[in-house]
C-alpha cells in the first residue's frame, strides 16, 4: 500500500511516544477534567483495554481546547479501529482547526470510513481545489485514501462524485476506473478506461488498466492479447508493458511465459527491482525454491520490497523444515499485506515445534506493539493458540474481552462459541451460534455454524435444515454448507440424497469432516465394502484424524 504523507506519517510517530495533554491547557476545571481522562486513557493503554482507552481519549478532547489533543485522540481512534470514537474526535479537531488540512483530511478520511460519503465529498472536494496539482493527479492521489479501511462501493461512489467536474481529464476517468474496479463494477471501469484512452491514447497505465478489467470481467485471453500486441508493436516496449504481460500470464497459471517477460526486462534494466521480485515470485511458485532463495536474498540487500523479501524467505524456509530459520524470517515482518499471516506463522512454529507456548504468546505481544492496528487480529490469534493449547480458560477470556471492545465482530463471536462447544458447554455454545445468526442474518458463516451445530448436537433437525438451507441461498457453492445439507439430510434419515449432497461437497473439499460422513451415509445405505474402500482412502490423505479414527472404530472395529 502507497502511504500518503503527512497525518500518516505522524500517526506512526504518534505509536512510538507517551500521548500527553499540552501544556498550554488552560489551567481551569475542564483542563483538570482533560488531564484526568489522558491519565485514564494511558492507563487503559497498558491494560490493553483499547475501546476505553481510545473513549477516554475523545472525553479528554471534547473538554479541551487544544488542537494537538484532539489530534492526538482521532488518530489514536483511527489507529485502533474505533472509527464513531475518532469521528467524534476529528469533529472536535476540525472545529478547533478549521485551517489544518491536516485536521480537514483526517475527518474526510474517517468519515468515508463510518460510510459519512457527503462529508467526506464535501471536505475531500476542498482539499482538491485547493491543490496545487492537475485535477487527475489529485485525484489519483486520493486512490490511496480510499483505498484505507472504507467500504468499496462508497469509495467508488465517492470517487465518481469528485471526478464529475472533471470530463475531459483522461486521469480523473483513469481514477474512477481503478476505484470501480475494486468495487467490482467492472461495466463502469470499463467505460471509463476506455474513455480515458480515448482522451489520451499514449497514456500506457490506462491501456494497462483496461487489460485488468478485462481479466476481471473472465476474459483472460483477450486481456494476454491485448497486453501481448502493446508488447509486440512497439519496437522498443515499455518494461512496465512487459511487466503488466508477466502479471497476466502469472494469472493465467503460464508461468514460463512470466518469467519470460521478467528476464527480458532484467536483462534490459538489470537494477530493476520490481522485476528481480517478480523473477523471485516465479520461481518460488515453480518450485525452484534455491533459484528463489538467491534472488530474495539480493532483494532484501538492496532494502527495498523487504516485507516481501522476509516473507517469502520465512516460506521458504518453512518449506525446506528449516523451522527456527523460518521463524525468524517471519518475525521480521511487520507490515504489509503479509504481517498478520507470518506472526502467526511464527508463532504457531513456537508452540507446535518448540512447544514453547510461552514464546509464542510473546511473539504475537511483540507484534501487537510493533503494529497496534492490528491488535484485534492479535488478540484472535492468541485465543485461538491458548484453545489449541487447551487453555480453555484463558482463551474465553481474551475472546470476552475482544468482543467487548468489538461486539459487532462476527469472526471472534464465532470462535467463542466454537471454544465453548469444544469445552463441552454446548448450551452457550448455542446460545452463542443462535445471537450470531441474529445479528448476521445474511451471513452464510454465521447461519452455517448454527445450522450444523444443531445437527451434529442436537436433535433439532428441522430447524438446522432451515438454517443450512438459507446459508445455501448466499453461498449455493461452498463446500463446507453443502457438507452441513448432506449431514442434517443423513439426520434426518435421507440417505441417499444426504449421499448426493456429501459427494459433491467432498469433490470442492477433500476433507477428512466431509470424508467422515460419507462413510457414516454409505454403511447406513447397507454399503459397507464401498464406506471401508473410502474410508482407506480418506485415511491414505489424512493419517492423523481423528475424526476418521472414530468412524472406524465405530463402525469398522473388527476390520484391518
Amino acid at each position: 500500500m502507497h502511504q500518503n504523507p503527512g497525518w500518516l506519517a505522524a500517526l506512526l510517530l504518534l505509536l512510538l511516544t507517551a500521548v500527553t495533554p499540552d501544556n498550554t491547557l488552560a489551567d481551569d476545571d475542564a483542563s483538570s477534567d482533560a488531564s484526568a481522562y489522558v491519565l485514564q486513557a494511558e492507563m487503559a493503554l497498558q491494560r490493553e483495554e483499547y475501546l476505553m482507552a481510545v473513549q477516554e481519549y475523545r472525553k479528554a478532547a471534547e473538554l479541551s481546547d487544544d488542537p494537538d489533543l484532539a489530534r492526538q485522540a482521532a488518530l489514536v481512534g483511527m489507529t485502533y479501529g474505533f472509527n464513531r470514537e475518532a469521528l467524534a474526535a476529528a469533529k472536535r479537531w476540525y472545529k478547533l482547526d478549521e485551517k489544518s488540512n491536516e485536521s480537514r483530511a483526517v475527518l474526510a478520511q474517517i468519515s468515508f470510513r463510518v460510510g459519512d460519503v457527503k462529508t467526506a465529498r464535501r471536505h475531500f472536494g476542498y482539499l482538491l481545489d485547493k491543490s496545487s496539482e492537475p485535477p487527475g493527479e489529485k485525484l489519483l492521489m486520493l486512490v490511496s485514501y480510499l483505498s484505507d479501511g472504507g467500504d468499496p462501493e462508497d469509495a467508488d461512489k465517492l470517487m465518481r462524485s469528485l471526478a464529475r467536474p472533471y470530463p475531459e481529464s483522461a486521469l480523473a476517468h483513469y481514477a474512477v476506473a481503478t476505484v470501480s474496479l475494486r468495487a467490482g463494477d467492472t461495466d463502469h471501469a470499463l467505460e471509463r478506461v476506455s474513455k480515458s484512452i480515448d482522451l489520451d491514447p499514449d497514456n500506457l497505465r490506462a491501456r494497462l488498466l483496461y487489460a485488468r478489467v478485462l481479466l476481471a470481467q473472465g476474459e483472460h485471453d483477450e486481456a494476454i492479447d491485448y497486453v501481448a500486441r502493446i508488447v509486440g508493436d512497439d519496437p522498443d516496449p515499455d518494461p512496465d508493458a512487459r511487466m503488466e504481460l508477466a502479471v497476466l500470464y502469472m494469472m493465467a497459471n503460464r508461468e514460463d511465459d512470466a518469467l519470460s517477460q521478467v528476464n527480458q526486462v532484467l536483462l534490459e534494466q538489470s537494477g530493476r527491482l520490481d522485476a528481480l521480485r517478480m523473477a523471485a515470485i516465479i520461481s518460488f511458485h515453480q518450485g525452484n525454491l534455491d533459484a528463489s532463495w538467491e534472488d530474495f536474498q539480493d532483494l532484501l540487500a538492496s532494502g527495498q520490497y523487504r516485507m516481501d523479501a522476509l516473507y517469502y524467505l520465512g516460506r521458504i524456509a518453512d518449506y525446506r523444515d528449516e523451522k527456527d530459520r523460518a521463524i525468524r524470517f517471519y518475525s521480521e515482518v511487520t507490515n504489509g499485506s503479509n504481517a498478520m499471516s507470518s506472526q502467526r506463522r511464527a508463532a504457531g512454529l513456537r508452540y507446535y515445534e518448540n512447544d514453547d507456548l510461552k514464546g509464542a504468546l510473546e511473539q504475537l505481544d511483540q507484534f501487537k506493539y510493533q503494529s497496534p492496528s492490528n491488535w484485534f487480529d492479535v488478540q484472535l490469534a492468541k485465543a485461538r493458540l491458548l484453545a489449541i493449547a487447551e487453555e480453555h480458560e484463558e482463551a474465553l477470556d481474551l475472546y470476552d474481552k475482544a468482543l467487548h471492545d468489538r461486539p459487532d465482530s462476527e469472526r471472534a463471536a464465532l470462535s467463542r462459541a466454537e471454544l465453548l462447544l469444544k469445552m463441552d458447554r454446548l448450551d452457550e455454545a448455542l446460545a452463542g451460534y443462535a445471537d450470531a445468526a441474529r445479528r448476521f442474518p445474511k451471513s452464510a458463516l454465521s447461519l452455517n455454524a448454527y445450522g450444523y451445530t444443531l445437527a451434529d448436537r442436537t436433535d433439532r433437525f428441522a430447524e438446522a435444515e432451515k438454517l443450512i438451507r438459507k446459508a445455501l441461498r448466499y453461498e449455493p457453492e461452498s463446500p463446507a454448507i453443502i457438507d452441513s445439507m448432506g449431514w442434517v439430510l443423513f439426520k434426518l434419515g435421507q440417505y441417499e440424497e444426504a449421499l448426493v449432497q456429501l459427494e459433491r461437497a467432498y469433490e470442492g473439499m477433500k476433507d477428512h469432516e466431509v470424508a467422515a460422513h460419507i462413510v457414516e451415509t454409505l454403511v447406513a445405505l447397507d454399503r459397507r465394502d464401498e464406506a471401508l474402500d473410502f474410508l482407506v482412502e480418506a485415511e491414505a490423505l489424512t493419517p492423523d484424524s481423528h475424526l476418521l479414527e472414530d468412524v472406524r472404530k465405530r463402525l469398522f472395529s473388527n476390520e484391518p
